[in-house]
């Protein structure tokens, strides 16, 4: 006997399968279709995958039409949609909605998220001594935190990130499972019992201190003048008082960089707003869940040294984007330099044990934590051209880039050039730019440089077949070509 017909009797009932594709993984996405779909009524299952989303959705055919609506016009924010495609499919009577677990089965067809800066919900957290997350510097939710940096493989989930070596504790683990909170379904949450956890070091590896004492002696290395290199989302930066000429110039020698521009970290941005003429777009800029620097005038009298930009009327500017950063500057309550941590032409440090060697003369203590990191990532650097964003620097915030190219088969890596290298990869209807990969001056930046390209031919699964580069053979873009076994077709 053939089981009953749910939508027997009923014209107006139905199922569909929904599939979005774009930025919907590390956004809230499936929790977002989740809560929408219990609030009218609807039956089914979302779940991720290679492709991005996938939805099956039962009920009456109002609610699937309104659930659709809000997916296309109010979806999460971080979310972008790339496309959204819906077909009916045969009701099957099932009882309840429900986030499936991931599956990796399935062609990649997936815009991975670039990394977010901390949110205002976990900003409140972060500083209310009543919360159980106070001044825990690895906050995060749903809507913030790290993504790109830390994505080992896809589709997104704790488990393929580097947070897998942090299991969720049984507090952390209740606000996951829990529909009704904010953390539901995030996959980069944590705490003061999770981790990851921050350590201050000497030159040569000793602990001087743990968690919030680490912090504390940290900034109070920083305000006697000394440089501190602290792990953050993407690597470490240099950190040294902005208004200390003598710290600035030390920096310079040490970092061997003479005369190129500093960034410098505002506390706020009212403390921004103070040294630098900052517009109401240049404002979005900064406080956007990108968080980059911004090339902005300065203003005559700034409290800023001159050595960290000579000569020079603009300053790159940036507010605090972690947790880590967040607790740094309100410490300090000053600006601070805040330029990347490695020596000239080299790549920036991303590894703690690393860190030692490389930067080895350059910092006197090294704040660091636990969480690794899977990919170096500077700061992205824009300026405004005639009141629109105009970006110099592709990085943390901004990658991996994207933009639709149809007509382009898939499998074309562009290799870029010798000098503020990006590589880029065709794919299914669009292309993928990596984040900047600096100058190919050294063997540790070439070797970058391949390992850059070969990550995202891997994480979207590509398999590059030609290249367009330099026809030069020495050239080390060129080089990229040949070692990853691509024909060069320049």
């Amino acid at each position: 006997m053939a089981p009953p017909d749910p939508s027997a009797g009923r014209a107006h009932y139905a199922r569909w399968r929904i599939r979005a594709r774009g930025v919907v993984q590390g956004v809230g996405f499936r929790p977002f279709v989740y809560r929408r779909a219990v609030s009218l009524g609807l039956a089914g299952w979302v779940q991720n995958d290679p492709a991005g989303v996938a939805i099956e959705a039962e009920g009456e055919i109002a609610a699937l039409e309104a659930l659709v609506t809000t997916i296309e016009i109010a979806p999460p924010p971080g979310a972008v949609l790339g496309a959204l495609a819906c077909e009916p499919i045969p009701p099957c009577g099932e009882a309840g909605f429900a986030i499936r677990p991931s599956t990796a089965a399935g062609r990649r067809d997936l815009r991975v998220t670039s990394d977010l800066a901390t949110c205002a919900a976990c900003l409140t957290e972060l500083f209310d001594p009543a919360n159980r997350r106070y001044r825990h510097p690895f906050i995060s939710c749903t809507q913030c935190g790290p993504r790109y940096s830390v994505i080992a493989d896809l589709p997104y989930d704790r488990a393929r990130t580097t947070m897998r070596g942090f299991p969720l504790c049984p507090a952390c683990r209740a606000e996951y499972e829990n529909p009704a909170d904010r953390r539901f379904q995030a996959e980069p949450i944590a705490c003061h019992d999770c981790g990851p956890r921050l350590a201050l070091w000497d030159t040569a590896g000793a602990v001087l201190g743990r968690g919030d004492e680490a912090l504390l002696a940290a900034a109070a290395a920083v305000r006697a003048g000394r440089i501190v290199a602290v792990k953050g989302l993407g690597g470490f930066h240099l950190i040294a008082d902005a208004r200390d000429e003598r710290a600035v110039q030390q920096l310079r020698l040490r970092k061997n960089r003479p005369a190129k521009p500093l960034a410098v970290m505002f506390p706020a941005l009212a403390a921004l707003q103070r040294a630098c003429a900052v517009s109401p777009a240049a404002a979005a800029l900064l406080t956007s869940p990108a968080c980059p620097i911004v090339l902005l005038k300065r203003r005559a009298g700034a409290a800023i040294a001159a050595a960290v930009a000579p000569q020079l009327p603009w300053l790159g500017a940036l507010l605090p984007y972690t947790p880590l950063h967040h607790l740094l500057l309100a410490e300090l309550g000053f600006p601070v330099v805040a330029t990347s941590g490695n020596r000239g032409g080299e790549p920036i440090v991303t590894d703690a044990a690393e860190a030692l060697v490389r930067l080895r003369g350059v910092t006197d203590l090294l704040l660091v934590h636990d969480r690794p990191i899977l990919r170096p990532l500077d700061d992205s650097v824009l300026r405004l051209a005639a009141g629109e964003p105009l970006m110099l620097r592709r990085a943390r915030g901004f990658s991996p880039g994207w933009f639709a190219l149809d007509g382009l088969p898939p499998g074309i890596a562009a290799c870029g050039g010798h000098l503020k290298a990006t590589v880029a990869l065709s794919g299914a209807g669009g292309v993928t730019l990596s984040q900047h990969l600096g100058d190919l001056d050294t063997l540790d930046a070439r070797d970058l440089h391949q390992r850059a390209l070969s990550d995202l031919a891997r994480l979207h699964g590509i398999t590059p077949r030609l290249a367009a580069c330099d026809a030069h053979p020495d050239y080390a873009s060129r080089a990229t070509a040949t070692a990853l076994g691509m024909r060069p077709v320049a």
